[in-house]
């Protein structure tokens, strides 16, 4: 397997974008869809055990330079954990509740993944990523209209929510009275309790053939098989949950946590209870997504960590939360 690949097929920066032509966007205008009625949703939080557990991994299909490695025993304090991502009926009643506006509205766009973008809007799109042009800026895009403009959540309020930064996600996590997971929470409760594995349930992707998470099947990115039953998200509480309880800790949508990234472990904070470090460019997501594919993004195992500016935001990042003891 080639490590050298970059990892923009599991989202992209607001950093990276070019026009594809001299022509600024053309301004679009559409109806704003009315929010849905209140949806009643229950989001338990699971009590993680914490303790101590090695983090990391040595495995060969692991990326060495997105700071894998070395494996190291880490020390976790006892903490509680939702047992699923943040779904659009929850991020609804927050900005119900205070009017908040994600960073995707403010700036006006987004990317959407292209094969998920009407043939109308296709045509509207001005800027791409060219080195990895399945990623289309599509203005109007936000988590309301996560495909673009004309695109709806009303048939997708149990999936995640998606296009929302690390910033977004900081700001519903106050007003819920949560906060996000350090990256070696994330770990250790996406690990649910087993040792040096490759996944939430064990080493074997499909294990008696069946599919235990929302990845990309078949050849990325121009088929998506769909042989675990999605194209794009699945609602939040898909397939089994690890042994903690919680549901799609891989696959499905990249979390957010709340560490700076750094690549060298001696600046992630220690080996108890670390925090990441005091500062940097970009911050932690883990678990990969829908868009994973062992050919391109193997960053759906546990210890797979990969990183994105605070004010990103795309179709295939989400979080969830976690309280204190």
């Amino acid at each position: 397997m080639e490590h050298n690949k970059p990892s923009h097929c599991c989202s992209m920066s607001r950093n990276d974008v070019e026009l594809i032509d001299d022509h600024a966007p053309q301004e679009q205008k559409f109806e704003e869809i009315v929010l849905s009625e209140k949806v009643e949703t229950t989001n338990e939080q699971i009590y993680i055990p914490g303790g101590s557990f090695f983090m990391g991994t040595k495995d060969k299909e692991g990326y060495p330079e997105d700071g894998e490695g070395p494996v190291r025993k880490v020390t976790v304090d006892p903490f509680y954990m939702d047992a699923h991502t943040v779904t659009n009926a929850e991020f609804q009643d927050f900005v119900k509740a205070t009017d908040y506006i994600t960073e995707s509205e403010r700036f006006g766009w987004s990317f959407v993944f292209y094969q998920f973008v009407s043939n109308q809007t296709k045509r509207k799109v001005k800027q791409v990523v060219r080195q990895t042009p399945w990623w289309l800026v599509v203005h109007g895009a936000s988590w309301k209209h996560p495909e673009g403009p004309d695109s709806s959540i009303a048939n997708k309020m149990e999936h995640p929510v998606v296009h929302v930064s690390w910033n977004d996600a900081r700001a519903y996590c106050e007003w819920a009275g949560k906060r996000l997971p350090t990256e070696a929470e994330w770990e250790l409760a996406a690990r649910g309790g087993l040792e040096h594995k490759k996944f939430p349930w064990g080493d074997e992707l499909t294990p008696n053939g069946e599919h235990h998470c929302n990845v990309w099947q078949g050849e990325f990115p121009k088929t998506n098989t769909k042989e675990d039953g999605y194209k794009g998200t699945a609602p939040a509480e898909s397939f089994p949950p690890n042994q903690y309880g919680l549901y799609n800790v891989v696959g499905n949508v990249w979390e957010w946590c709340s560490d700076w990234f750094a690549k060298r472990v001696r600046d992630r904070g220690g080996r108890i209870n670390p925090k990441g470090p005091k500062s940097g460019r970009f911050r932690v997501m883990r678990g990969g997504s829908y868009l994973c594919h062992h050919s391109y993004c193997n960053r759906y195992r546990v210890a797979a960590r990969s990183k994105n500016t605070p004010d990103s935001a795309s179709g295939n990042i989400g979080f969830r939360c976690v309280s204190d003891v």
